[in-house]
């Protein structure tokens, strides 16, 4: 059956009359630069006037499963009821102190075990940045000499980046390392490989993040792909085209090298597509998530697993989405048999809204991104009502 991703009552299956008319009217706001600039300066101050269950029924609600592991449970059951998989993902940023470090590391091992025996999430994630602090990653990916503190520090954070790939092993639950900005990337990759050598002798558990939006990942996928063998280990690759692009230009420009991202999309999508099609010829070596809100990608990505005859239903491969986004793309392909899972992140809300204002502002800049999810909303929005 041919993939189409116009079917919107497939699309928005999972969605009463009443979350169909709230994802309506986010998307009309999110469709607006302005609105969105304003409200990343105004968000904060809205919480502390006490608007946080105006954020918790809309935006929150669209974007985040809830404010804890328990809160996730409704969503994890909404999806699975479709055949689409939850990775919980505990989406708390901006910490320094060692004590928060260590609660990240305690929670997320706690979605591990949540996930483990769970056919309903297929996968867990966490950020480095949950784990150390920003400026440590940045020296130690410029090779700089730490201090005797800074050593130690950097062991403690291996120590806790190990415990939680172990934890995922032990429980047979691939783990997703997030990629971040291109200047603490080095330090993540190298614990990322390291823990790949240690835990993927018999599949890929631990997954590295590529971002083709990167002029170098889709060589580097290539390297990362040798060296596994080399080491005789299976390589985990969830590939991205990126989340920073405005933040890296801006730095490049700043400080006068030339900018990482790719000089236009065409280059993004032509290193993408050339990645997946890397990933699946050599799929008996490597595991594969396709992270993509592209339709032509997720169509391509099909095409290659029946050139390639690779079965729907192979776990070694598996595309994703973000909660609240893509739903034309991520529910049309549960229905025709393949694996997907959508990002579901939760946290407390204040701490959550990071993250909430960096969906807004990726949503306007994102050519067309917006209108397509407005477009198919006002289609079933008719659909139901003939």
């Amino acid at each position: 059956m041919k993939i189409s991703f116009d079917n919107t009552e497939n699309a928005f299956k999972a969605k009463t009359d009443g979350e169909l008319r709230r994802s309506y009217w986010l998307f009309k706001l999110i469709g607006s630069p302005s609105l969105v600039k304003l409200g990343a300066t105004a968000a904060p101050l809205a919480l502390n006037l006490g608007f946080k269950t105006v954020f918790k029924k809309t935006i929150f609600k669209q974007f985040v499963g809830g404010e804890n592991i328990g809160d996730c449970s409704q969503t994890i059951s909404d999806l699975g009821k479709y055949n689409v998989g939850t990775i919980l993902d505990y989406s708390v940023e901006g910490k320094e102190s060692e004590a928060d470090f260590d609660a990240c590391c305690t929670e997320t091992i706690e979605t591990i075990h949540r996930a483990k025996n769970d056919k309903n999430i297929p996968f867990c994630v966490f950020k480095v940045t949950g784990l150390a602090r920003f400026a440590l990653l940045e020296k130690v990916s410029a090779r700089q000499d730490l201090s005797d503190a800074e050593k130690k520090e950097w062991d403690l954070v291996n120590q806790r980046v190990n415990k939680i790939c172990k934890a995922a092993h032990d429980a047979g639950k691939p783990l997703f390392i997030d990629a971040e900005e291109s200047w603490i990337q080095q330090a993540i990759d190298d614990l990322a490989d390291n823990n790949m050598a240690l835990y993927n002798k018999e599949k890929a558990i631990v997954y590295n993040t590529f971002q083709l939006y990167r002029k170098d990942r889709y060589s580097f996928l290539k390297q990362s792909f040798e060296k596994a063998k080399a080491g005789n280990y299976h390589l985990g690759a969830k590939l991205v085209r990126g989340a920073y692009m405005e933040k890296e230009r801006v730095r490049a420009s700043e400080q006068n090298y030339p900018s990482p991202i790719q000089d236009v999309k065409e280059n993004s999508d032509k290193d993408y597509n050339a990645a997946l099609e890397f990933c699946v010829a050599h799929i008996d070596r490597i595991g594969l998530c396709a992270g993509t809100h592209n339709e032509q990608s997720s169509l391509y990505l099909a095409e290659l697993m029946e050139k390639y005859n690779v079965a729907k239903e192979d776990k070694r491969i598996y595309f994703s989405q973000l909660l609240g986004m893509s739903d034309h793309i991520s529910f049309n392909l549960s229905l025709n048999g393949y694996n997907v899972a959508k990002y579901v992140p939760y946290g407390p809300i204040r701490e959550v809204l990071p993250y909430l204002i960096r969906r807004a502002q990726e949503n306007t800049s994102v050519k067309g991104q917006t209108g397509r999810e407005l477009g198919l909303i006002i289609k079933e929005k008719a659909r139901r009502k003939s």
